[in-house]
């Protein structure tokens, strides 16, 4: 496991409808480019975030 996590967020009207976590980014690219295939009309926001930030 490494130090960062990857989060991908579905915003709909700005508010946060979906929060999944990723190991790795190639992970969550791969996600959020299916996703953006099955629905393209909904926005997805990825970004790192420190893993000591989610877990104690």
């Amino acid at each position: 496991m490494t130090n960062t996590l990857w989060k991908c967020e579905q915003l709909r009207a700005g508010k946060v409808c979906n929060k999944i976590m990723f190991d790795t980014r190639e992970e969550a690219e791969m996600f959020l480019a299916q996703m953006r295939k099955v629905e393209p009309d909904l926005f997805w926001r990825m970004e790192p975030i420190e893993a000591r930030l989610v877990w104690n």
